[in-house]
């Protein structure tokens, strides 16, 4: 699902926060008896008046049986501290509430976020940009943390304060407190306005987020070929030209918003000097009508009621924000993966097993066929060799195999079960693949080497290093295992980050494997030397072997020729020279014996 397509996130939201309904109603709870504590002093400043002025509220003697002006001041101020007390008491209470509430679903659904984002087929990440993807998680999750932490509390107390406010001016007063709420209405409409204008700006701010995180992303990442083209000033520009978007996008909204405060603050002036005008005429033409207290309490709590109002422009900026970062998560997490496991997943053989190809054709546009009508079949055991020309598609043939992809037409199968038809974990879990790209993490060597497979020995570890001839490196190294790669490996050389990869695919230990170009970045004695091992590498696996350097896969038991993907030559080493073919003609490249 686009993110366009998100009914009502929002609502989404709100309905998400059901999770979490017990601090939910325990912190608005709190937050709602704080703003009527809050509400109190005018009303305390008006009985504390008319009580002084010798008019003090007639509750008090009927109730309370005071009518000394002493007992009453007494009581006012024990009523007063009382009244703080508790708006404090519960102000910590909500404030603390909502605090803990905002992060536990922040962490949450960053959590859910992520999770998902990792459900998702590799063509989801190829046709996204890393730096959008980090936005959601990072901006657009703390942009609703932010909301939950401090603007849902206020738009309850806005509430609160509306409902409570207006009902205390009316039963004052309910000329002068219609008088006094006057602006509201205007205030009101003029902010559904506004909403209706800053929206669409605001979903531009969080679009123009993405697409700067993007490019930072890009750019930290390819420092090395930024440097080595001198390329920095066209990067900065690139970079400021990104910056400089989010930051008009942000302009366009802050023009409203800046002008929606000062005509907001002139209706609230309006109507609270109207109030202050109509009650002081009251108390010197129409004695007894109104008392000074009522009149300070009207000045108060018109005052309490309106300021507040102004706000309104902030909490839909803010709201505006939350929905466009909603909007960004939710379409996230209703986008349904096209590679999934099926209702009833069968686990793959653990030894292994017979590997199918019928008819199959693919293509990462179905109108552009990368492969096309591949029938074979893999013994359990075979090493098999691929080799072809760039572009020939013997990279997509591995994605296919790991089912990173799903075939557009026939099918692909281990031991007569389709791919299709087997858990995707457990499939990945029986291969293990030593890529031509090779990404390692930020940590340790033993770390890397032992990703995913945390419960290796350190002897394991280093047995599967001394296979792919990296064991003597580290041990040079002052720190040896524990020695930091750096980010993406940048500490290590190419050779040595493949020789890694080859390591981390050995300690992994699954019936298949696959090494797509994994010499291609060792050097020569490298090679030479885990070719030496490759028999002891795909002993008892079943081994596919994609290699440039023919070298490579010449002792394979058959290999295959890719020519604009199909199957165009196969046989063994020796066959293939024979048949003075595309295979003959590369390996006289690489031999030197073109002419």
């Amino acid at each position: 699902m686009s993110q366009e397509a998100v009914p009502h996130p929002m609502r989404r939201l709100f309905h998400y926060l059901k999770n979490y309904k017990g601090a939910l109603i325990q912190s608005t709870t709190a937050s709602i008896i704080n703003k009527i504590f809050d509400l109190m002093p005018p009303f305390l400043t008006a009985w504390f008046i008319d009580s002084v002025s010798g008019n003090p509220p007639t509750w008090m003697e009927k109730h309370l049986g005071y009518n000394e002006p002493l007992s009453i001041i007494t009581f006012l101020s024990l009523l007063t501290v009382f009244i703080f007390a508790m708006e404090s008491f519960f102000e910590w209470l909500f404030k603390r509430g909502f605090l803990r509430l905002a992060q536990s679903v922040q962490h949450d659904l960053r959590m859910v976020t992520y999770s998902k984002l990792q459900s998702r087929e590799v063509a989801f990440f190829e046709n996204q940009r890393t730096g959008n993807l980090m936005a959601i998680l990072n901006d657009d999750i703390n942009q609703l943390e932010r909301f939950i932490n401090s603007i849902f509390n206020e738009i309850i107390q806005l509430v609160v304060l509306a409902l409570f406010a207006g009902w205390a001016l009316i039963i004052t007063s309910l000329e002068l407190g219609l008088i006094g709420m006057i602006p509201i209405p205007i205030i009101v409409i003029a902010s559904f306005f506004y909403q209706r204008k800053v929206a669409p700006l605001y979903k531009k701010v969080r679009e123009q987020v993405g697409w700067l995180a993007a490019r930072l992303e890009n750019n930290i990442s390819g420092i090395l070929v930024i440097k080595s083209f001198t390329a920095e000033k066209f990067e900065e520009e690139r970079v400021r030209e990104a910056s400089s978007a989010y930051r008009d996008a942000n302009f366009k909204a802050i023009r409203w918003s800046s002008v929606f405060i000062p005509i907001i603050r002139m209706f609230i002036a309006i109507g609270f000097t109207a109030t202050l005008f109509m009650g002081a005429y009251w108390i010197i033409y129409e004695p007894g009508r109104f008392t000074i207290g009522g009149l300070a309490f009207f000045a108060m709590m018109t005052q309490r009621l309106l300021w507040p109002v102004t706000r309104l422009g902030f909490i839909f900026d803010e709201y505006e924000r939350a929905r466009a970062a909603s909007r960004r998560i939710f379409g996230l997490l209703d986008a349904e993966p096209q590679i999934k496991d099926p209702e009833q997943a069968i686990a793959p053989p653990k030894t292994g097993g017979t590997i199918e190809w019928k008819a199959v054709t693919f293509g990462y546009s179905p109108d552009l066929p990368i492969l096309k009508n591949i029938n074979l079949t893999i013994k359990k055991g075979e090493t098999l060799g691929i080799a072809g020309t760039t572009g020939s598609g013997k990279t997509t043939f591995i994605k296919l195999m790991m089912r990173l992809y799903d075939v557009n037409q026939g099918t692909i199968s281990i031991n007569g079960f389709d791919l299709r038809a087997l858990s995707i974990r457990e499939l990945r879990r029986c291969i293990a693949l030593v890529s031509q790209e090779v990404y390692l993490f930020h940590g340790t060597i033993l770390e890397n080497i032992a990703y995913g497979m945390e419960e290796a020995s350190l002897e394991q570890v280093q047995a599967a290093a001394k296979k792919s001839q990296l064991h003597d490196f580290i041990e040079s190294l002052p720190l040896g295992y524990q020695t930091i790669v750096g980010e993406r490996g940048i500490k290590l050389s190419g050779g040595q980050r493949q020789r890694l990869s080859i390591a981390r695919a050995i300690l992994k230990d699954t019936p298949i494997i696959i090494l797509d170009e994994a010499t291609s970045a060792v050097d020569t004695e490298t090679e030479k030397a885990i070719q030496s091992n490759l028999d002891q590498l795909t002993q008892n696996k079943t081994a596919i072997i994609i290699a440039h350097r023919l070298s490579t896969i010449r002792h394979a038991d058959r290999i295959l020729v890719f020519d604009h993907g199909e199957i165009s030559e196969q046989g063994s080493h020796d066959d293939l020279l024979t048949q003075q073919g595309i295979y003959e003609e590369l390996w006289r490249i690489q031999t030197g014996e073109f002419g």
